[in-house]
This record gives C-alpha cells, structure tokens and sequence, in this order.
C-alpha cells in the first residue's frame, strides 16, 4: 500500500493506467482493466465491478477472466447496497465480512464504493484494501472514490460500443416498446448546486407509451412527463415522437405554449388525429425558483414542502397533443421556495391497485412522499423506494406504466449525492 508521501503519484498511476488502457480496450476488457489498475496501484484484492440492475433490487457482478463468479447482491440487506443507496462509503473488517483470517498480509478491510457518472449511481466497485492499526486513510479512500467515480464515466462511454453492461443489468428479455423509450431517455439522476433531478420509469422490462425527459440550459430547467394512449410498441411511438418534437422546440428555445404547439402538430400529422398523448411541459428559473407549466390532459403535479405534500399544481385543463380541437392552454406558475420539492408523474402512479383492489390515489402517494421526506430520502432514493412500494400495492404486476420525475430546489440534499471524502489539496 502506498505511504501518504507518495499518494499522488499513486493516484496519478492509477487514473493514468486507466484512461490509457480503456482508450483501445474492448466493452467486455473494461471490467479486467479495472481490477489490474486497483491490484497493482493500490494493492487492492479480490476487485468486483457491480452494476444495478433496472429493476433497482439488485447488484449485479460484471463478469472477468481475473475473478470468479459471483451472484448479485440485494440492494436492500448488503453493504454493497448500502453504499449504492447512500451514495457514501461503506468498509468493514475483512475478515468479519469474509470469515477468512488476516494471515501474513496483516488487517485488511472490505471497501464498498458507489459508481457515479456524475451524479447518477450505476452500481458499485468493491475491494480489499491493506489497512495498517486496522483503518484505511482518508487520503486513500478519496483516491478509491474517485477512482471509482473515473470507473463508472468509463463504463457509461464504453456502455454505447457493446452489449455487455446492458446484459448484466437486464434479467429478463424487454419489449421492443421499452428498447425504444430506453434508448429516448436522458440520465435517471442529476444534481447540481441548489438542484437535483431524479427519474422513475416502471415497469423496467415491458413499458408502453411513458417517458420523461429534462434539460438544464443555463439559469432554466427544462422537464416533461408524456403518457402515450394505449399499450405496447404503438404507445411508445407515439410518445417517441412526441419526445423528439420536444426536444427540437427546447433545443430551439421555444416557450412552453408554442412547444406544446409543435409537439401537438408532429403527433397529429403523423397520427391524422387517432392517437394522443398527454404531458406536463414546465420550466424552472433557478435563480428565482419560479415553476412554470402546461398540461395536456394529464394528473397535476404535487408540491412538497417541509415534509408536507401541500398542495397539487393545478393548471387550466387542456386537450392531450393529438387532439385537435383548437385554442391555445394557459400558462400556469408557482413561487417555490427554498427547499421545495415537486413531483410530475403519469396516472399508473395513482392507479397501482393492491390485492384488495384499493387504489393508491393522491392520498396515498402523498403519504408516501411525506414518509420518505421526513426520514430524509434524497430524491433518487426516494424514487428507488417508491418503485418497490408501488410495486408491493400492486401485488407486483403494474397494470400500467408508472413514471415521475422528482425536482428537488434549494433542499441541501445534493450533497448526499457524491462521495463523503474529497481528495487532498
């Protein structure tokens, strides 16, 4: 293990080794460049590359030539789902963690370390570190957890040449309506100062016509949530095109009435008026914190402030894109104030039956939401549990899509987003 004299240069070996041999390296060599870079940099043993999987309950081993297999490790109940679910370092007593006795290499400890692309956690990267007087530095874990954090940028940008990544994530086949609104979507999580943005898009492996999508130009924040009518592939290529004509009007810098407008009129040209698809459209002054949106036909969103859902965000009703029956909707604002937090979601939230066929409702979502408030849930966490909860009241069986999009302004939470230590100078 390197001495604090030379943890730099350590860190510089390790980075550099990285980038180096990932530049040519093929998707499925990652995994084994990853392990080698740690053992010989760090001294690391037995290396695990785990990625969740898109049901969010698991964490799967990717698979290597350098370590043996695996069998995935649940989000809830293990220290490697601690550390995805907390966004923070978790390391235990090797030898209590394994059963296996220090031996002539001295004390060792187990290091769970969360994989963030930026923000956004895909898993994490689990070694056993030399740990002399029975701790591992501060130092040497910052360099652990930026290693990681370059691990997991790598995986995402290797992720778009090959299969790999996405086999492990999957386990079950996924409909060819969920391929195409999976490949629409932008980053589950992202968060910034004063900011963060979590996504939920269930279910995972057979989704119709739901979709979300956000943008952060500047001092604005762009969001959307679409619900395309029907089930299965036809769903989905209606909202794909709505999704896309979004994206041009946002792109293009149109304001929400006249992007409404142009999403309205690609889904009726192609469509001729027999499908429709209802959205929230809204935009958010960082600065200011001043909410602004339009509804086409679809469940207002909820604020949630101090722990209380205080009030859904109504707006004007107006007709789903689609349809068309003229006139133009009405532009409706809120004034947040500093640490609200305001969910837009598509009706199979509200409409999860339990086995006694009750509905969630409003008023169940709201409970939930509180709940996870005043435990202190950050917002990617929240959406996590939320999945599984809505899950269990529907007996595990959705009978519609379930989308939301958490937004969370000035809440002091997105520092619970990134690794608890920072390397030094």
């Amino acid at each position: 293990m390197p001495g604090p004299e030379d943890l730099d240069v350590t860190a510089a070996r390790l980075f550099a080794g990285l980038l180096r041999r990932a530049h040519l390296s093929r998707p499925s060599d990652l995994t084994g460049v990853v392990i080698e870079e740690a053992r010989d940099c760090l001294g690391a043993e037995d290396v695990v590359v785990s990625l969740v999987n898109h049901e969010f309950t698991a964490l799967v081993p990717v698979p290597s030539r350098l370590s043996p297999p695996r069998p995935p490790q649940p989000v809830d109940g293990s220290m490697a789902g601690r550390a995805f679910a907390t966004t923070s370092t978790v390391d235990a007593d090797a030898e209590t963690e394994t059963g296996a006795g220090a031996g002539p290499r001295g004390a060792r400890r187990r290091v769970w370390v969360p994989l963030l692309d930026s923000t956004d956690r895909i898993g994490v990267l689990e070694m056993t570190l030399p740990a002399p007087g029975g701790q591992v530095g501060e130092d040497l874990l910052a360099v652990c957890e930026r290693y990681a954090h370059l691990v997991a940028q790598t995986i995402v940008t290797k992720g778009l040449y090959g299969d790999v990544f996405e086999r492990v994530q999957r386990t079950r086949p996924m409909t060819v309506g969920s391929e195409l609104m999976r490949a629409m979507l932008p980053p589950l999580l992202y968060a910034t100062d004063g900011l963060v943005v979590a996504g939920m898009l269930e279910p995972a492996y057979d989704n119709g016509g739901d979709a979300f999508d956000y943008a952060v130009n500047e001092d604005r924040v762009h969001l959307a949530v679409f619900d395309g009518v029907g089930h299965g592939l036809s769903a989905s290529t209606v909202t794909a095109v709505a999704l896309a004509a979004y994206r041009r009007a946002r792109i293009e810098g149109a304001p929400l009435v006249e992007a409404r407008a142009v999403i309205h009129e690609a889904v009726l040209s192609q469509f001729g008026g027999d499908r429709h698809v209802t959205a929230v459209l809204a935009e958010l002054d960082l600065p200011t914190g001043r909410l602004s949106w339009v509804s086409a036909g679809h469940p207002p969103p909820l604020l949630l402030r101090g722990a209380r859902v205080v009030k859904t965000l109504e707006a004007v009703p107006f007709f789903p894109l689609g349809w068309d029956f003229g006139g133009e909707p009405t532009v409706a604002h809120e004034q947040l104030e500093a640490g609200d937090a305001v969910l837009l979601y598509t009706d199979g939230l509200i409409e999860a039956r339990g086995t006694d066929r009750a509905l969630l409702g409003v008023e169940g979502l709201s409970g939930f939401l509180e709940q996870e408030a005043a435990a202190g849930q950050a917002a990617p966490e929240t959406l996590r549990r939320m999945r599984r909860a809505v899950l269990q009241h529907q007996d595990g069986v959705l009978q519609d899509d379930a989308t939301a999009l958490l937004v969370e302004w000035r809440r002091g939470r997105e520092h619970r987003l990134v690794p608890r230590t920072v390397l030094p100078g």
